[in-house]
């Protein structure tokens, strides 16, 4: 595989402003398109296998909830929703994340679907085919569900998907500072279509309630 092409200041911080939201198959192949160059299938599977194993191990180590999370999941369990994880990411790497953080107990295995493993041939959000897979699989209708999301890809998803979509902002904040999660809050409600903003996990009963009489 000849690298030599891509531009040697294709930092970090602008590969992440490309591809967040993406799994790694799709930066991938989102990296191919934009630079020029070609991997065979072989050295695609041997690359996305190598990121697999080691981000998983590393999420089973070092993964943290969300800041606020858990209150509300269990609010939404004590209302008897059903919850389900509809994610780009490896389905390993989101089990993974979930028990290091003692959210598995919400979240049986069988209803965390993955853009990269659950589907034949993978995908990858913004592609909505794995919204669409998960509501076949729980047996509801696109519209009658709500998700949250917090990428461009991830909302643009749900948007196509036609399921109405909260933009979580608020790890912007705590991340990056006021101004970058005030610019998420604009992008994802302008070009994402989202439903609601929410800054912080604990206003998430009052917008279910609202976006539900709406």
């Amino acid at each position: 595989m000849q690298l030599k092409h891509v531009d040697a200041h294709y930092t970090a911080e602008s590969l992440l402003e490309d591809f967040v939201g993406f799994n790694f198959r799709g930066m991938l192949k989102g990296l191919q398109q934009k630079h020029n160059f070609q991997l065979s299938d072989a050295e695609m599977e041997k690359f996305v296998g190598m990121e697999l194993d080691r981000v998983t191990a590393k999420l089973a180590q070092k993964a943290v909830e969300c800041p606020g999370v858990t209150p509300q999941l269990e609010w939404l369990k004590s209302q008897k929703y059903p919850m389900s994880v509809v994610s780009t990411s490896a389905k390993s790497r989101v089990v993974a994340s979930l028990e290091k953080c003692n959210l598995d107990r919400f979240f049986p295995k069988e209803h965390v679907y993955s853009a990269a493993t659950s589907l034949n041939p993978p995908s990858s959000k913004p592609d909505p085919k794995i919204y669409n897979y998960a509501c076949e699989q729980l047996g509801v209708k696109n519209a009658d569900c709500i998700t949250v999301e917090d990428s461009k890809s991830g909302a643009t998803a749900a948007m196509r998907a036609g399921i109405p979509c909260i933009a979580y902002v608020g790890i912007y904040g705590i991340e990056d500072g006021k101004e970058k999660e005030d610019q998420m809050a604009k992008l994802l409600t302008e070009q994402c279509k989202c439903v609601a903003v929410m800054r912080d996990w604990k206003e998430f009963p009052d917008i279910v309630k609202k976006i539900e009489s709406s």
